[in-house]
C-alpha cells in the first residue's frame, strides 16, 4: 500500500522496512502494520489536534509534570512552539504510560519507540495470529467472561498500584489475544495521585468493564469493585495481590432515588451509544 507521510520518515531511515495495511481509524490515530526487520508490527499515528474527535480536556492533563519551563510557558500561551510542545506531551504520555504499565505486569502492547508522532508497539494477535479483535467484537460463554473479568480487574488493580488510571476505559480499547484481555489506547491515562478526577475516571473506567462482561454474567453487574479498590487504594493498602470481594458498604444516608435512576439510565445509554459509534466507525473503514 502507499506509505503514509508521517510513516515515511522512519521507511528512509531503515526504522519501518514496509507498511502492510491499514487496520483502524479512530478518534484519535490512524494504526498500521508494519514490517521491521522482518518483524510484523504495528505503527500507531497520532492525528493533529484538528483532526482528532478525543479532546485534550483539561481534566486529563490535570498533574502531568512538565519538565521544561519554557515548555510549560508556552503551552500555557498557546503559541505555535507552545502547541507542538502540547502534542509531543500527549503522544508521549502513551509511550512512558506503555513502558510503566509493562514493567508492572500489565497486560499491554509491548512498546518499542515513538518518532515523530509514529508509535511502533508490538502487534497483538489472536491464537492463529491474526490481529486481535476488539472485546466489543467478540461474544463470550458466561465462564470466559467471569475468568477474563477478574484478569481485567487485576490488571486495573496493576495499573492503579503503578500510579495511573486509563481514564477512557472500555470493551473499544482492549484487546483479547489467545492469553486474554490486552489494555490498549493510553495516551490519556492519568495520574491516580496528582489528577482531583482520578477517582470519577476510575470508577467509570471499572464499571465500564463491569457493564461489558456483566452482559455475560449478569452476577458480574452486582459487584463494587470500583469503590472496594479506591477505598483500599486512599488506606494505602492495595497491593496487586490484595485480596478483593467486589463488596463495598458505603456510609449510611438517604438515596435520591430519582437521581439514582437518572444514573442508572444515563450509563445505558452511553454503553449503547458507544456500541452504535464502534460500528458506525467499522462500517466507515471496511
Amino acid at each position: 500500500m502507499k506509505i503514509p507521510n508521517r510513516i515515511q520518515p522512519l521507511v528512509d531511515d531503515g526504522a519501518v522496512d514496509a507498511v502492510l495495511q491499514r487496520l483502524k481509524s479512530g478518534k484519535e490515530a490512524d494504526v498500521y502494520t508494519v514490517l521491521c526487520g522482518g518483524k510484523i508490527q504495528c505503527a500507531k499515528v497520532y492525528k493533529e489536534a484538528a483532526q482528532r474527535s478525543f479532546k485534550q480536556a483539561v481534566q486529563y492533563q490535570e498533574g502531568r509534570k512538565i519538565r521544561n519551563s519554557r515548555s510549560t510557558r508556552a503551552m500555557q500561551k498557546g503559541s505555535r512552539f507552545g502547541r507542538k510542545q502540547q502534542e509531543e506531551t500527549w503522544q508521549m504520555a502513551e509511550v512512558d504510560a506503555l513502558f510503566r504499565l509493562a514493567d508492572a505486569g500489565v497486560r499491554v502492547p509491548q512498546p518499542y519507540m515513538c518518532i515523530d508522532g509514529v508509535l511502533l508497539m508490538e502487534l497483538v494477535t489472536d491464537a492463529d495470529g491474526a490481529v486481535a479483535p476488539r472485546l466489543s467484537d467478540v461474544t463470550l460463554t458466561e465462564e470466559m467472561a467471569v475468568t477474563d473479568f477478574d484478569t481485567m480487574i487485576r490488571n486495573i488493580v496493576r495499573m492503579l498500584c503503578a500510579g495511573l488510571v486509563h481514564g477512557d476505559l472500555s470493551e473499544f480499547n482492549v484487546l483479547l489475544d489467545a492469553n486474554g484481555p490486552v489494555i490498549i489506547d493510553l495516551p490519556q491515562a492519568v495520574d491516580a495521585a496528582a489528577n482531583n478526577h482520578a477517582e470519577s475516571m476510575f470508577e467509570r473506567d471499572v464499571n465500564n468493564i463491569t457493564a461489558y462482561y456483566g452482559q455475560f454474567d449478569p452476577q458480574l453487574l452486582q459487584t463494587r469493585y470500583a469503590k472496594e479498590i479506591w477505598a483500599l487504594y486512599e488506606d494505602g493498602k492495595l497491593t496487586p495481590e490484595t485480596p478483593l470481594t467486589g463488596l463495598f458498604v458505603e456510609e449510611d444516608h438517604d438515596v435520591d432515588m430519582d437521581s439514582l435512576v437518572d444514573e442508572i439510565i444515563a450509563a445505558e445509554d452511553e454503553f449503547y451509544d458507544r456500541k452504535r459509534a464502534a460500528k458506525e466507525r467499522d462500517q466507515q473503514y471496511d
